[in-house]
This record gives C-alpha cells, sequence and structure tokens, in this order.
C-alpha cells in the first residue's frame, strides 16, 4: 500500500536531524506529503535516537504512542528507524508487533521503499530542512573509529567514512542558495576528516573551502581531542566568518579514567592542546563535555575533574551522568555508583561551571557584539553570538525598542549586563 500522508518525528542529535531531512527530500520526490500533526497523516514515521537512556526512553514512548494511534484506528500504519532499531531491532520486533516495520540507519532506501517512494542517487545533496532557515547542519563524516568504552555509536553507525568533498560543497552550495547564514558543520569526529580517503586530515582544506562560499558563519562541532588538526584554528583566526568556536568533547581528565575510557589521550596532553589552541587564537571560546560517575570514579577522581575544569574555565560546558549501555565496552565494569550519587556529582561540576560561565561572561558587559537573532517575542529578541551553537549555548536576550529586527538577521547589541548563560541587552539602532 503507497503511503501519501506521512507524520515524521525526528528524534535525537543534529546528525540525526541530517539523516531526516535527506530522507524527507527523497520521499517528497515521489509524491509523499509530510504533515504538521499526526492526525492529519495516513503513517508515522519515527526516527528514533539510542545514545542515553532518557532517549532511548523518549524513542519507545512516541513508538507507544503511535502504535495506540494505529490501533484506535487514526492512523494506518508505523515505520521506525535510526539508532534504537540498530541496537535493538530483534527486541522490538518481539515487543512491537503492530509496527509495520524497522529500518536501521544505513537503509535510507529501504524505508523510502516502504513508503512507496524511491531513492535516486541523484538527489542525495538535498534535504527538506527541519531547522530554522537561517542556520543547517552540514554532515560531513558518517560512523566512527573510536572504542570509547561508554559509547556505542561504532555499533550503531559503523565505520567512519568521509564525505566526498565535492558532495559536501555541492550540498553547502544548496543550503546557502536555501538562504542559510550559519553552517554547522558536524560528525562523530570533525579531527578525523579526510584520514580514510586521503591518508592525513583534510578539515582545514574543507573548512576553507567552506569559508569561500561566503556563509555569514561557519561553526565547528564534535572535534575529538586526538589527532585535530590545528592548522584549523590558525583558518579560525584569520577569517573572519569562521567562529571563533571550538566543540572538543574530552569526557574526564583522570589518567586512569581516560584510559579505562580508552580516549587515546592523557591529562597532559589534554592540558597542552588547549593551551595551543588559545595560543593559536586568544579569542577562541571553548565548549566540551563531561561524564560524571563512571564505573570506579573515586571521590579523589571527581574532585581531580572538578579542579581541572574551574583551572581550565572551559567556556561552555555539559556533564552527564555517566550511563551503563549494555551494547557499550564499559558495560563489563561492575557500576560502583548509585544513579543518586552520578547526578549530585553531575549537579557539583555544573555548580562550578556555573561560577566560571558566570565570571567568563562578565567580559562582554558594555561590550557591542554581532547577534543571529533567533525568535522574537513580542519586544524581545533571542539570539546568540558567534560564541554560541544553536539549541545547546548560551542566550542573548535583547529588548529590540524601535530597531527593525526580523528572525534569520543580524544585529549589533550593547549588553548591559550578563548572567551565567544569559548575555542581556539591546539592539542597537
Amino acid at each position: 500500500m503507497t503511503t501519501h500522508k506521512v507524520f515524521f518525528l525526528s528524534l535525537g542529535c543534529s546528525k540525526n536531524t541530517v539523516d531526516s531531512e535527506r530522507l524527507m527530500a527523497q520521499a517528497e520526490a515521489s509524491g509523499i506529503i509530510f504533515t504538521d500533526t499526526a492526525d492529519e497523516a495516513d503513517t508515522i514515521l519515527i526516527n528514533t535516537c539510542g545514545f542515553i537512556e532518557d532517549a532511548k526512553e523518549e524513542s519507545i514512548a512516541e513508538t507507544l504512542a503511535a502504535i495506540d494511534k494505529k490501533s484506535e484506528g487514526k492512523i494506518q500504519r508505523v515505520y521506525v528507524m535510526g539508532c534504537l532499531t540498530e541496537l535493538y531491532r530483534r527486541e522490538l520486533h518481539e515487543e512491537m508487533a503492530e509496527v509495520d516495520g524497522f529500518f536501521g540507519t544505513r537503509e535510507l532506501p529501504e524505508i523510502l521503499a516502504a513508503l512507496g517512494a524511491r531513492y535516486r542517487e541523484e538527489l542525495y545533496d538535498r534535504r527538506s530542512l527541519l531547522t530554522p532557515p537561517h542556520y543547517s547542519y552540514l554532515k560531513i563524516a558518517e560512523g566512527c573509529n573510536h572504542s570509547c568504552s561508554f559509547c556505542s555509536i561504532p555499533q550503531i553507525r559503523g565505520r567512519y567514512r568521509s564525505q566526498p568533498v565535492d558532495q559536501l560543497l555541492r550540498e553547502a552550495a544548496l543550503l546557502k542558495e536555501a538562504g542559510i547564514k550559519e553552517l554547522n558543520v558536524i560528525a562523530q569526529d570533525i579531527s578525523m576528516f579526510g584520514y580514510d580517503t586521503m591518508g592525513k586530515s583534510m578539515l582545514n582544506d574543507l573548512v576553507l573551502r567552506l569559508s569561500d562560499m561566503e556563509f555569514d558563519w561557519i561553526r565547528l562541532l564534535y572535534a575529538y581531542p586526538v589527532n585535530f588538526p590545528l592548522e584549523v584554528i590558525d583558518t579560525m583566526r584569520e577569517r573572519q566568518n569562521i567562529c571563533n568556536y571550538l566543540d572538543i568533547p574530552l569526557q574526564h581528565c583522570n589518567d586512569r579514567i581516560l584510559k579505562s575510557m580508552n580516549r587515546g589521550i592523557n591529562k597532559v596532553e589534554t592540558v597542552r592542546l588547549i593551551e595551543t589552541i588559545r595560543e593559536k587564537n586568544p579569542d577562541i571560546r571553548l565548549r566540551t563535555t563531561m561524564i560524571a560517575g563512571y564505573p570506579g570514579e573515586t571521590r579523589e577522581e571527581f574532585e581531580e575533574l572538578l579542579e581541572f575544569v574551574e583551572a581550565t574555565r572551559f567556556d561552555r560546558l555539559g556533564c552527564f551522568p555517566y550511563c551503563h549501555e549494555e551494547h557499550a565496552p564499559s558495560f563489563a565494569l561492575e557500576e560502583t555508583i548509585t544513579p543518586e550519587e552520578k547526578q549530585e556529582r553531575v549537579a557539583e561540576l555544573m555548580e562550578v561551571q556555573e561560577a566560571v560561565a558566570e565570571q567568563n561572561n562578565r567580559v562582554f558587559a558594555g561590550k557591542t557584539v554581532k547577534v543571529l537573532i533567533d525568535q522574537i517575542e513580542e519586544t524581545t529578541a533571542i539570539g546568540r553570538t558567534e560564541y554560541d551553537a544553536p539549541e545547546v549555548d548560551n542566550e542573548c536576550l535583547l529588548s529590540i525598542g524601535d530597531a527593525a529586527v526580523t528572525i534569520g538577521s543580524f544585529c549589533m547589541a550593547t549588553i548591559t549586563d550578563t548572567t551565567a548563560y544569559e548575555l542581556i541587552g539591546r539592539v542597537d539602532r
């Protein structure tokens, strides 16, 4: 039976979002219509996330809600795709027999066929954007070759595969044509881009070529600290449209834990890398993520992490409680820390970071900054500086006054006050 109207729910990270956008462009070329609500559709399609417990639970809850709609006769079919299927296809089949089809992360033609659409190779570069019309993501590689003990991504996504540069430039050109002003470069690890195809990092070459395309902002997300190509930091300093921002997930600083995590880097090397990056580009703002409550993490090791975060003064930081993921290597380790203690450690670390962030933000008071407007609510414009990625970082809350601003536009703003996670000010006329 051919599907004509699909309600598509895309869960999880920005990499998943790109997969969903590719699928939509392909399906629409075959006449499939995507609806704004499930009630208008005959089919529900869910692109699931399987990375951490909360994400899995959300994916399962949404699938059960879709099954309920099918059993009530409100829709005819339910399809489930993505990361959760890749990990638990057999179990999902057994537990959710009402689902009409399960598809993994590398089965785009099969999903399209189930919907009554046809995969067309010549449309690979095209995406129907799910982001606001002024920013988007460019996924430069798929999969991961690292074997971090806490992570199941290599099992979900396979080995690292860089996208061909020519294809990425075509895709970027289409995004530019569609009006994208901020291009966020993503992968499981952008540092490794090109190693599998050219035997060396091609990230700097790609960034230069994207910069030449005259996007207003180009942002770099998810750089693994090992093999990070430092020439990119020089390029960032030299090119005005490459944001002075780098997301470099570190996860911990203690040598024993880093070794157990199989991160391929120790504390001394980590500190040296950060110092070098900051020396090369004093204006850079660094984002990182940490994990608290890893199996066997002692109080002393956690306090070392607290001291490291306080001393290193990251501009942006997220912390997650360790998740005992059955498809990850660390599942073989004994969990020694209770869920409550993990959450307490996360809260403790974020309290340290909040004080750092509050001090870091004070340098903006009285300054004029360039802001990209994401939302407008009555007399307030909500936006971001070049130092803030969409959805995860700080916001600028700006009184509009009689200035003319629109969503997706840039403005200059004077900052009058700051908090740990916000800059407050006014749009300059």
